[in-house]
């Protein structure tokens, strides 16, 4: 991992953020915290939807070739035989004979341990999978595991996807689920932890055409990113040593993002090959294959595995969405969040609490929730307000006023510029929607004007 450092943004701004404004809480806290675990708050839960909502769509619902699946966590024990998990899922873990903390030999520079100095054991292999037992009794006969990635419950399942769709070579399954490694090493936030999801695809194709394919989605999955508004100079794609891929993989490139602590995986593309389908085929007794009606036999695909983390895309667009602003004489903190993204897409914000704008706004705020994730914010100053909204990456603010009474017009906000305009009410909800989907702020709806900061 490259050590060049983002100086404008650090991890400690993120965490702070997440914590404060209710994105991101350590798990357990009040019990003092569980190592690498984490919850999501009110707003957190919101965008960590919104991502797999964008994923979902993209990769699915846009799609002719794709389709979707949820396969259990826990699986036959047979499955991680077959996938070489049980055998070779396993990193060097090292002990610090001083301070007796533990780390993976091959993240260490040096031979001594990076937190006291001290002299440090020989490297031993270690299992990631977290195990656990099925039934009343703890034995051999009922071990089983938390799935460490949630690939093979695709490929398990091929057979009934293929007899159950019908569909034709190329085609793809896609999972959205939880996964589970014991990671001898976490931090960074929610970068890496023990209790991660995934986004998932496995696309199946004919021998031959996987090259091709394999460089289709690696352009396929980064454009995803560029299009939830992810700065491109802030993604790249790193391909594997021929030392680092992993025994399934004939080839394999990561999408890297330049996070506070340097360039690290976000989402990994592999060719996997037949590798997968053969092994289960192996193991079970059932075969694997697709029948190629063009030449009358059975073929064993090939499979390209564009494979991300929820975790590590909400962390990475927190990250590029931050930014510290001039504001007047002061400094505004705020989430330039692709309205796609961002928990609230408008907060509702009268400019008094007396009944008759009351009214209006808890009127205009019930009408624009059936359409959008909206907030009410009465709470304190206009402007402590609007920096609230910022800090959270809202798009835009409705404010109500005394004049709304008489002239029935509403002035929005937009985050990102400051600026403002005032739009009749009847016209708020399709305006809105308009911005929302790309227009450019400064367009008048009908009967709309111009109004602060132009």
């Amino acid at each position: 991992m490259e050590k060049n450092i983002k100086p404008e943004l650090n991890m400690e701004k993120i965490v702070s953020l997440a914590r404060r404004r209710g994105f991101i809480f350590p798990s357990s806290e009040i019990y003092g915290g569980l190592s690498s675990c984490w919850d999501y708050g009110p707003l957190g839960v919101e965008m960590k939807r919104n991502v797999k909502d964008a994923w979902w769509q993209a990769m699915v619902h846009n799609r002719d070739d794709i389709v979707g699946l949820d396969t259990s966590i826990i699986m036959h024990p047979r499955v991680w035989e077959a996938s070489g998990h049980v055998s070779g899922f396993s990193d060097p873990l090292v002990d610090c004979m001083n301070c007796k903390q533990r780390f993976r030999a091959d993240l260490l520079e040096g031979d001594r341990c990076p937190n006291c100095g001290g002299d440090l054991t020989q490297p031993r292999q270690f299992n990631l999978m977290f195990k656990t037992f099925m039934g009343p009794v703890e034995d051999g006969a009922s071990i089983a595991y938390l799935r460490p990635e949630t690939a093979q419950g695709i490929f398990v399942n091929f057979n009934n996807v293929l007899n159950t769709t019908r569909k034709k070579l190329p085609f793809g399954i896609a999972q959205i689920g939880k996964s589970f490694r014991n990671e001898i090493t976490t931090g960074n936030f929610i970068f890496r932890s023990r209790e991660f999801e995934q986004m998932e695809i496995e696309y199946f194709v004919k021998p031959g055409d996987d090259e091709a394919q394999f460089k289709y989605w690696l352009d396929e999955r980064l454009n995803w990113f560029l299009s939830l508004g992810i700065r491109k100079e802030n993604l790249r794609l790193r391909q594997h040593r021929k030392d680092e891929l992993a025994h399934y993989a004939k080839d394999c490139y990561d999408i890297e993002y330049f996070f506070p602590m340097g360039w690290s995986e976000l989402e990994g593309i592999a060719n996997r090959a037949d590798f997968d389908m053969k092994q289960h085929s192996l193991y079970s007794g059932n075969e694997l294959s697709y029948f190629d009606e063009e030449t009358k036999k059975h073929i064993v695909p090939y499979v390209i595995e564009p494979s991300g983390g929820v975790d590590r895309t909400v962390l990475a667009l927190l990250c590029d969405a931050y930014a510290e602003e001039p504001d007047r004489d002061e400094i505004r903190a705020v989430l330039h969040l692709h309205p796609s993204i961002a928990p609230f897409k408008v907060a509702i914000l009268p400019l008094s609490r007396k009944e008759p704008v009351v009214n209006t706004a808890r009127a205009v705020y019930s009408s624009l929730r059936r359409c959008f994730a909206a907030s009410y914010d009465d709470a304190q100053s206009i402007g402590r307000r609007y920096r609230r909204q910022d800090e959270i990456g809202t798009p835009y603010c409705v404010t109500i006023d005394f004049d709304t009474l008489d002239d029935q017009a509403v002035t929005i906000r937009d985050r990102d510029s400051m600026r403002q305009l005032r739009v009749p009410v009847e016209q708020l909800t399709n305006a809105l929607q308009a911005k929302l989907n790309g227009e450019p702020f400064e367009t008048l709806p009908p009967g709309g004007k111009h109004w602060l900061g132009f």
